[in-house]
């Protein structure tokens, strides 16, 4: 009976450790995307090909969103510290921190596909970088597509410069508001989930938002009227994963994580659809009530362009550090 005793003991005992073993570590991924952005689907099959190759000793779990309560202004605070094992990351959110992250790409410095492949090397080399220096490695990027930015407006289409500059424009980068307030524009930044009320209530009479993504925070409820004003290129978004936490993580979840990423960067540095893909997105506001009006004036634009250089030079400037060398990097690679 002893021996019977043992054996089974030694049974039950082999089976809540094989059980155990059969548990898979979280690893929490904030994605501060909403779900329903076309770049969501893309992470998503990311975690998909992750864990299918990790075969179950870490199960990748993204979370959408915000649905964390994680501020993206805050990633470079909670990442380090084990907040989550994973998040996306995207350095104009994160200027407040890394004042020099924000300034490597500004927005609209850069317009056409053509430069931004040439810079596209150099950025990944900065942020890798940049981002090593705050305890975070950067594991793997999703390409931004090349967008066009336009100018929403609740009661009345605006189109120009000058008419501009009697409304209240919500933005979402301080490069924005700064390119803004030398226009004479007042513009402020409101967080993307917090827009839809903000311009529902009159907080902001417009808002700067790609056409291509209005739907995706049901923009062309509270929008009536809306005018081109600029292409966009932005910096990728990063996987990042704290570097101490990938430092201890096996070779094999590393291979696995990295390879399905580079699937990811392949799949989504695609750029010869956005433009179609843009005038589709119109056309659909354009059928829900948004009244489409005729673009901002070449003039406007090289306007707009002007502020924007200005900018990206005082931004690399007040940074300090290396910031300024990154600006040079950048201009360099483009052939400026």
């Amino acid at each position: 009976m002893k021996k019977l005793t043992q054996t089974v003991s030694a049974s039950l005992i082999g089976l809540a450790a094989s059980l155990q073993g059969g548990v898979a570590e979280e690893w929490r991924f904030n994605n501060f995307l909403p779900e329903t952005r076309p770049e969501t689907a893309e992470l998503e099959k990311f975690v998909a090909d992750a864990n299918a190759a990790i075969e179950g000793d870490i199960e990748i779990k993204m979370y959408s969103g915000g649905s964390l309560g994680l501020p993206n202004t805050d990633a470079l605070r909670f990442l380090p510290r084990g907040a989550v094992e994973m998040s996306l990351l995207w350095a104009n959110y994160l200027g407040r921190d890394a004042p020099a992250l924000s300034s490597v790409v500004v927005q609209g410095t850069i317009g056409s596909i053509e430069e931004f492949e040439k810079a596209i090397p150099v950025v990944r080399e900065i942020y890798e970088e940049e981002f090593a220096d705050w305890g975070v490695t950067s594991v793997g990027y999703a390409a931004i597509p090349m967008l066009s930015v336009s100018v929403f407006c609740r009661d009345e289409p605006v189109r120009t410069l000058e008419d501009l500059k009697s409304k209240k424009l919500r933005v979402w980068a301080r490069d924005q508001v700064e390119t803004f307030t030398r226009l004479g524009v007042a513009a402020q930044i409101i967080p993307q989930e917090e827009m839809y009320v903000a311009m529902k209530t009159g907080v902001v009479d417009c808002a700067l938002y790609p056409a291509l993504y209005a739907h995706t925070v049901s923009l062309q409820e509270v929008a009536n009227h809306a005018s081109y004003l600029y292409p966009m290129a932005s910096g990728p978004y990063v996987i990042g994963v704290a570097t101490d936490k990938w430092e201890a993580t096996d070779a094999q979840t590393k291979s696995a994580i990295t390879s399905a990423a580079e699937d990811l960067w392949n799949r989504t540095n695609q750029y010869e659809d956005d433009f179609e893909r843009e005038l589709e997105a119109r056309e659909k506001l354009a059928a829900d009530g948004v009244n489409w009006v005729d673009d901002f004036s070449d003039e406007d634009r090289a306007l707009f362009v002007a502020s924007v250089t200005e900018t990206w030079e005082m931004l690399a400037e007040e940074a300090g550090g290396k910031a300024p060398a990154y600006r040079e990097r950048v201009l360099d690679a483009l052939g400026r």
